[in-house]
């Protein structure tokens, strides 16, 4: 790596956002893409201050939330969607597809590796987890990926020759290297799948993806997604909550795990959020924007200084995170310092690694948000595993983003050059 004098990274700054211009250009087509498509379903659905209340109870007849949940189904191209406050993460929504769907006995096939380190033990690839599906007697098995971080596409096709009752991808990269699938990819999946095993649900995890590009898995022949409100499609406003979208008869199944078989997504009082849900969703095109314009910069300042990135700046993109392979625990450490320190709330706070419920090694987190773990808002964190990676993502303004980048650059470069 080369040596860069600490006084020189305003300079190096500039360079790099000279350099991202138009891949800024290409960002700001997509978001107004999307954008429209938001406003063409509210308008659809003829959105009124009555539907911003909120209910209480079993939360009976609450127009509002059925409404929003027609306009996620409308801008995701599905035929029925389940939003709810009551979904408390992306792992959460994920769980309701995987319980609500698969039966003991059923067959669970993930074709892009190992999925996320909290997924794993809902699953229970550890043979630890009670209550896990395989606990539940579900078959799990899982296609690794290559080397090169690409699928497999001939194990794949290996693996699709025995019956499976549904194949789940996981669309952002997690805590790995591999390639994030976008939807190009995630359609020749959808294609060998239906060939191979036309009556499997192609489930997709799609969290960190929305509206990263024009259309979404599910316009590409996914039969079912999920996802957390506190990501992208909440616009940095929703406070809490997940979503799943997909064919009616699947997310009904899901509805009934939520709540309870013959009751489903009847009840489920939408509280003092459905305003945010409803504005937060309306933003979540443009703040997307904002967050991948942090992570191109990230991107092309950090390879400038030295350091491998994953994607390089002017790829595409399907999700909003940014990898950063520091190569050290100290490094690691010091660039989600350095963006906690420029966060808005707990500035003051210094994060150190610790063992996080769900992950498999202990992980820091930068995570100075409004809303508790939220990773739409700017965010920066990584397990303490070799080759120690910081995945940097989010940012509800671009200026932020710009910000942190600076100064996690120059925390980065001064705990370099101490090592």
């Amino acid at each position: 790596m080369k040596s860069i004098d600490p006084y020189n990274i305003n300079q190096l700054v500039q360079e790099a956002e000279d350099d991202v211009k138009s891949c800024f250009d290409k960002l700001e087509k997509i978001s107004l893409h999307n954008q429209k498509r938001v406003l063409d379903a509210f308008r659809k659905y003829k959105v009124s201050d009555f539907h911003l209340k909120s209910s209480t109870g079993y939360g009976y007849n609450d127009t509002g939330r059925d409404t929003l949940e027609n306009i996620y189904a409308e801008v995701f191209g599905t035929e029925s969607a389940l939003v709810r406050g009551q979904i408390s993460s992306g792992t959460h929504a994920i769980s309701l597809c995987l319980f609500g769907i698969l039966r003991p006995g059923n067959r669970l096939l993930s074709v892009s590796g190992a999925p996320y380190d909290t997924l794993r033990k809902v699953i229970g690839v550890n043979g630890k987890t009670k209550g896990s599906i395989i606990d539940w007697g579900v078959k799990y098995e899982q296609v690794d990926v290559k080397k090169d971080g690409n699928l497999d596409w001939e194990n794949i096709e290996h693996a699709l020759e025995t019956p499976v009752d549904m194949v789940m991808l996981q669309r952002s990269k997690g805590y790995s290297l591999r390639e994030p699938l976008d939807v190009k990819t995630i359609r020749k999946i959808v294609n060998l799948v239906k060939r191979k095993q036309p009556e499997a649900v192609v489930f997709v995890d799609n969290c960190y993806g929305e509206f990263v590009e024009e259309i979404e898995p599910s316009m590409a022949g996914a039969d079912l997604i999920a996802g957390s409100l506190i990501k992208n499609p909440g616009g940095g406003l929703a406070p809490t909550g997940g979503y799943v979208a997909g064919r009616s008869d699947l997310v009904e199944m899901c509805a009934a795990r939520l709540t309870a078989p013959g009751i489903g997504g009847e009840v489920g009082a939408s509280l003092g959020w459905q305003h945010m849900f409803f504005q937060g969703f309306f933003l979540a095109p443009s703040i997307v924007m904002q967050a991948l314009k942090g992570a191109v910069l990230a991107s092309r300042l950090f390879e400038k200084l030295g350091y491998k990135v994953f994607p390089l700046y002017n790829e595409s993109r399907t999700d909003i995170v940014q990898a950063i392979i520091t190569g050290s625990s100290k490094e690691l450490i010091a660039l989600c310092q350095a963006v906690q320190s420029v966060s808005p709330v707990d500035s003051y706070v210094l994060p150190e690694p610790w063992d996080m419920p769900g992950y498999e090694d202990d992980v820091i987190m930068a995570a100075g948000t409004f809303i508790q773990g939220a990773s739409l808002e700017l965010t920066a964190d990584g397990p303490m595993r070799y080759p120690y990676v910081a995945y940097f993502q989010g940012g509800l303004t671009f200026e932020h983003a710009k910000i942190a980048v600076l100064e996690a650059a120059q925390k980065v470069i001064e705990t370099r050059s101490s090592l």
